[in-house]
């Protein structure tokens, strides 16, 4: 039996010390809550370090695997970054005050300035995730891409499964404004990966031809190829900036 804010919870394990997951899933979900609202709250700022493992755990009375769970759920929403070998950090959008944001998508011209804008920072992480990746990186990476199989098995474009890779591989470059320059430009991406999409629904090899793409760029990663997976994020997000506007982009002069 422990305490967390003057409550009463059972540990995670049940009879004969085996463990109950919906008591741990409900133990995750109370950690994360707590973790959460400190953060939003300012008791940890952007960019401060949170204690350790070891020490949230003690702090609320919750086991190590049960402040992990937490921490990543933390980390899939873009409000932390780990730092290898230095902890997990609060990231500088995790404060609703410093949140990172762009105009919306009012026009096809607004299409086409996303597409610049990421053609500028998502080669670069690409390289950088090649240089710096780890085993979870890759396994989130890798889980994406198999989504993105599935569903082009089926002849369907899965936008949220192509952002999670994108965003993915932000991830595994180990560099936070990476991270959250795209998670501020998800609304604004995703127009632009539907209206994709849709582009590519007639010929089943377009479709694989962009699964191909996504898995090269994989490869590249996973092999540590930086200048292969900078070309080929490159390639790709040209490739798909040409199919959506068949190959007549917009002046956008003055």
């Amino acid at each position: 039996m422990v305490e967390v804010n003057g409550e009463s919870l059972n540990a995670e394990a049940g009879p004969a010390g085996k463990p109950e997951r919906g008591k741990a899933v409900k133990l995750v979900d109370r950690v994360f809550d707590q973790l959460l609202e400190r953060i939003r709250g300012g008791n940890y700022p952007p960019d401060s370090r949170l204690p350790g493992e070891h020490e949230l755990a003690s702090m609320l009375g919750v086991s190590r695997p049960i402040v992990r769970d937490a921490l990543a759920r933390l980390r899939d929403q873009g409000m932390v970054y780990a730092r290898q070998g230095a902890g997990t950090f609060v990231s500088a959008h995790g404060s609703p005050t410093t949140q990172l944001a762009y105009s919306p998508v009012k026009t096809i011209a607004d299409i086409q300035r996303c597409y610049e804008f990421r053609l500028t920072i998502e080669p670069a992480a690409a390289y950088f995730a090649a240089k710096r990746r780890n085993e979870q990186a890759i396994q989130k990476i890798a889980s994406a891409l198999a989504d993105l199989r599935e569903a082009t098995s089926h002849q369907l474009h899965r936008t949220d499964a192509d952002f999670i890779f994108h965003r993915a591989v932000t991830e595994a470059a180990n560099n936070h404004y990476y991270t959250a320059s795209i998670d501020a430009l998800k609304a604004h991406i995703a127009v632009g990966m539907h209206l994709h999409g849709l582009s590519l629904l007639g010929p089943r090899q377009g479709l694989e031809q962009v699964y191909e793409e996504h898995n090269a760029i994989y490869k590249a990663i996973a092999d540590g190829r930086p200048d292969d997976a900078q070309r080929l994020m490159k390639a790709h997000l040209e490739g798909s900036r040409d199919r959506l506007f068949e190959g007549r982009a917009l002046d956008l002069s003055f």
